[in-house]
């Protein structure tokens, strides 16, 4: 992590940033830390204030504050940025403080924050504090409850955290093309009294959609329905983050949905409830088991499990195209179709065709076919038994026994039990 300081001094904004914010701004402004890389940040446990324990952020990070007069004070910077989805590709977004998602907000029950948001956009925003009670002139609409942030200014939102929850900051200026861009961010309000809704883990991401062309790098912002990119936290499987978690660990799993569309996130291995969502926490009798929880547009939703069955389990949108990466959806089904007569005639004239979908497209996710530049495979990431055959909204909860508490590194794939494995029928007489 980087500083804003030595942000403005190396970065290819620093010009644009140092115009945009006064010496005035700059010597009252809390720092406005930066950070670009997509490695899941340690979770950050509060110096100060309130006792709270911290949530993780796939492939990001938490913002931190300063305290003042009595005000938490935080400070987000909307700005260009480059995010890797996955390693060999690179987008061209907006986002906040290096990222898209912006980083993390924490604060507790009862705490009075002060966000200053400063605009490096090249157009005017605003931030909407999405489930957040407050006042109207707070609500950050802008022309309905306030003037849009023009362009190097900074403007200060103030208000009161009434309630715990689960909630999530987004633009709601030009929203359509701000948020194809990749402006959003998650906010966590942990309860007042810290031993309420205690977790041992709890993990946070946000769901969005992008549509950008292979060889390309900036999303096609007036796409409606047919993104190619389906992403947790603005990150493709295999780029996202696993969620580790140590057994018999009480788990929450917050997820909010900034799609044009709603996904139900399936886990495997497991059954969960519904906890939580943008309008506030659900009591214990009315919270139900599913193993499928539906995440509408423009909705949040945590659920909560305990961690008692170790292995390696699949958590994903089981939308099936959402958990490919970029492809194009007009292809013709060809399953059952002989295809060498064409493929040769085709081969005169195009010499690297490829024969593909004959038996299906489970062969195109160990193939290495030639791409272009920035562009990653629609079937990609390697498993312990081989290709995976996903992309987009897909991870792994990797459950195991002896981690220390607050440990998130990858402990590698799951070594099965013998006799816990499906396995090859080679004879009858083995089932006796």
């Amino acid at each position: 992590m980087i500083n804003r300081r030595d942000f403005l001094r190396n970065s290819s904004l620093a010009m644009l940033g140092a115009a945009l914010v006064s010496k005035v701004q700059a010597a009252t402004l809390p720092e406005a830390p930066t950070q670009t890389s997509a490695a899941m940040a340690p979770p950050l446990f509060p110096p100060n204030g309130r006792p709270y324990h911290p949530v993780v952020t796939l492939n990001g990070w938490t913002l931190p504050w300063r305290t003042r007069n009595a005000w938490k004070e935080f400070h987000l910077v909307a700005e260009p940025v480059v995010r890797e989805m996955a390693p060999g590709m690179k987008a061209h977004l907006w986002g906040y403080n290096g990222q898209s998602p912006g980083p993390t907000i924490e604060c507790v029950e009862g705490d009075k924050v002060r966000i200053f948001v400063t605009n490096r956009l090249p157009e005017h925003t605003t931030i909407h504090w999405h489930g957040v009670r407050l006042p109207n002139g707070m609500d950050g609409v802008g022309g309905l409850t306030q003037t849009q942030i023009p362009a190097g200014k900074t403007f200060v939102y103030e208000f009161e955290m009434k309630h715990s929850g689960t909630f999530m900051y987004h633009p709601h200026a030009d929203e359509m093309v701000q948020m194809a861009m990749g402006m959003m961010g998650f906010i966590v309000v942990h309860p007042k009294d810290p031993t309420r809704y205690r977790v041992d883990r709890d993990f946070v991401f946000l769901l969005a959609a992008y549509d950008i062309d292979p060889g390309s790098y900036t999303p096609r912002v007036a796409q409606m329905l047919d993104f190619n990119l389906w992403t947790f936290n603005s990150r493709v499987f295999p780029g996202i983050d696993h969620l580790v978690v140590r057994k018999d660990d009480r788990v929450r799993i917050r997820m909010g949905n900034l799609t044009m569309t709603s996904h139900p996130i399936h886990i495997h291995g497991y059954n969960f409830a519904v906890t939580c969502t943008d309008g506030g926490w659900v009591q214990k009798s009315a919270q139900w088991p599913e193993t499928t929880i539906d995440v509408p547009v423009g909705a949040l939703r945590a659920v909560e499990f305990v961690a008692d069955a170790p292995g390696d389990w699949a958590f994903h949108c089981h939308k099936s195209h959402h958990t490919m990466n970029a492809m194009s959806h007009q292809v013709p089904t060809m399953i059952g179709v002989a295809q060498k007569g064409i493929a040769e005639k085709i081969g005169k004239l195009v010499p690297d065709y490829m024969v593909m979908g004959e038996r299906g497209m489970a062969d195109m996710a160990g193939m290495e076919m030639p791409l272009p530049d920035n562009t990653l495979p629609m079937m990609t990431g390697r498993g312990p038994f081989g290709p995976i055959e996903m992309g987009g909204m897909f991870t792994v909860v990797k459950v195991r026994e002896g981690l220390r508490r607050d440990d998130y590194k990858d402990p590698g794939w799951y070594r099965h039990p013998p006799g816990t494995q499906a396995y090859e029928l080679k004879d009858m007489s083995e089932m006796d």
